[in-house]
């Protein structure tokens, strides 16, 4: 019998969250994103360092400043990191716009363009790349101009249904809705609770976002993200996409059993509702003590690594 990543491979695409070449050559995902602290991780890993040497000394003869220099040189080094990944799957990357401008619609947007700009000088085409973009609000938005203007998304930090449904309504390419930092939470906030995991509330929530997307035929791919064990991912198996860490990849590669599909499409509706407004959006958001919280720790989080990243590309440039 195939291993369960096999079997797994029927029912959802695979898809590598990491930027470790070596783990995406061995389970040989269709797809790879990217965030912060995977770029962050994979450059301290020490085998991206000719990369970096090379990218440093051609922003180095640009004559920036010291703070323009950083960010030139944390864009292609990001673009670059892309590029090799994409030398290993045949599908896409995603590359994340950087948390700091979440809550900036012009200034995400600016970016976004900028990283594109980048890879298409490097001759990879839109079809190959996705913008990452965390679902506040700000972000949704982006999205939309975006997507209209034939750049994909990837809306990220995604933890409940009204981040999900706006990103649909804003014609989104890809959501990446979160499922085990949706455990920690209850984890923490009911510590006496068991839960099994096609019970989990991570699990459950992506189930009614893929639902509800095929209910009403919105076309943007639903993508599990953030998993803490293999019966999570088994669970969710059907859905569009699910991304996953080698480690998870690697016990998935090394374990029998049988997968059956998890997900099936819902049965059709007739209309769709009025998209969300604004005020809609914000109060939604505000009654939910547990996305508010897990978004401002997520994009905290990858600002502190983004950070530690420009200190150690500082550090290349000479720059104290």
């Amino acid at each position: 019998m195939s291993s369960l990543l096999e079997q797994l491979k029927h029912y959802s695409t695979v898809v590598a969250d990491t930027g470790d070449l070596a783990s995406i050559t061995r389970f040989k995902p269709q797809d790879a994103t990217t965030n912060p602290s995977l770029i962050l991780k994979a450059v301290q890993s020490g085998q991206y360092d000719s990369l970096i040497d090379s990218l440093t000394a051609s922003v180095q003869q640009l004559g920036l400043s010291g703070p323009e220099a950083i960010d030139e040189l944390a864009d292609r080094l990001i673009v670059a990191m892309g590029q090799h990944i994409l030398a290993q799957v045949p599908g896409r990357v995603s590359t994340e716009v950087n948390a700091r401008l979440s809550f900036d619609v012009d200034a995400s947007l600016k970016k976004a363009r900028r990283l594109v700009a980048l890879y298409q000088k490097a001759e990879v085409p839109k079809d190959r790349i996705l913008i990452k973009l965390a679902a506040t609000w700000e972000g949704i938005m982006a999205a939309r101009v975006l997507e209209q203007e034939d750049i994909q998304c990837n809306l990220t930090l995604i933890f409940n249904f009204a981040q999900a449904r706006a990103c649909a309504e804003a014609g989104a390419y890809l959501i990446s809705p979160f499922v085990g930092r949706i455990l920690d939470w209850h984890r923490q906030a009911e510590p006496e609770v068991t839960f099994e995991p096609e019970q989990e509330p991570g699990v459950q929530s992506v189930r009614s976002i893929y639902q509800y997307f095929r209910a009403l035929d919105y076309p943007t791919v639903v993508m599990g993200a953030s998993f803490r064990n293999v019966g999570e991912i088994l669970a969710l198996s059907g859905c569009d996409r699910l991304t996953i860490s080698p480690a998870l990849l690697s016990e998935l590669d090394e374990s029998d059993g049988q997968v059956s599909r998890m997900l099936a499409d819902h049965p059709k509706r007739d209309t769709r509702p009025d998209p969300l407004s604004e005020a809609e959006f914000r109060w939604l958001m505000n009654e939910d003590a547990m996305a508010t919280e897990k978004l401002a720790e997520g994009i905290r989080g990858f600002e502190s690594d983004q950070q530690e990243l420009e200190r150690l590309l500082a550090r290349r440039l000479g720059i104290e």
